[in-house]
């Protein structure tokens, strides 16, 4: 275990994975479960990425700094009597840490929903009116980094039922294995 993370339980949530894991899905369960404010990062793309993603091109790395940032701002007003849940694709582990930065050790976690690239474009492809290609599905495996070794990161299949993905997530965040790296299904 972390001595560094054993300050506190997370107050702030960041919801990740690639399009399909259902992050919205889980956020807005979990954030009622909480009683926490409910973001969706995407809401705070700046409109040249959603063009970009809309006429199927992949962001970058440059394209996802500012955006990164001001995610990062939104996290940075999570308090222990007030908590956040936020979602984000967090695909890589230097946009983790970004959004890392935003709060004091141990008062983010990360929620990492798992997902076969098979299931996640089914997913995507039966989506009523999401601009999501086969190809930016598949750029989003070729980008992420799992999170699998990092401190304050709970993988959970993102095919389990709601109900109970919201209910393990709320047990890993209230109870010490919050500090350290756990799968629930291992």
């Amino acid at each position: 275990m972390d001595s560094a993370n054993q300050q506190s339980n997370p107050y702030a949530l960041v919801v990740m994975g690639v399009s399909g894991c259902g992050k919205s899905s889980v956020a807005q369960l979990l954030g009622k479960a909480l009683g926490w404010a409910v973001c969706e990062g995407d809401a705070y793309h700046p409109a040249s990425n959603i063009s970009k993603m809309q006429a199927g091109i992949a962001l970058t790395d440059e394209d996802r700094q500012g955006w990164l940032k001001d995610l990062a701002v939104l996290l940075s007003q999570a308090t222990p009597q007030a908590g956040m849940v936020l979602t984000c694709s967090a695909l890589k582990r230097s946009y983790r840490d970004v959004l890392r930065s935003a709060l004091p050790q141990g008062a983010l976690g990360f929620v990492f929903l798992d997902l076969s690239f098979e299931m996640a474009l089914q997913r995507v492809q039966t989506r009523q009116g999401h601009f999501f290609s086969a190809d930016l599905v598949a750029n989003q495996f070729s980008t992420l980094e799992r999170p699998d070794a990092e401190q304050g990161v709970l993988t959970a299949s993102a095919t389990l039922p709601l109900p109970e993905l919201v209910q393990r997530i709320t047990a890993w965040r209230d109870g010490p294995a919050a500090r350290i790296c756990i799968s629930p299904e291992a």
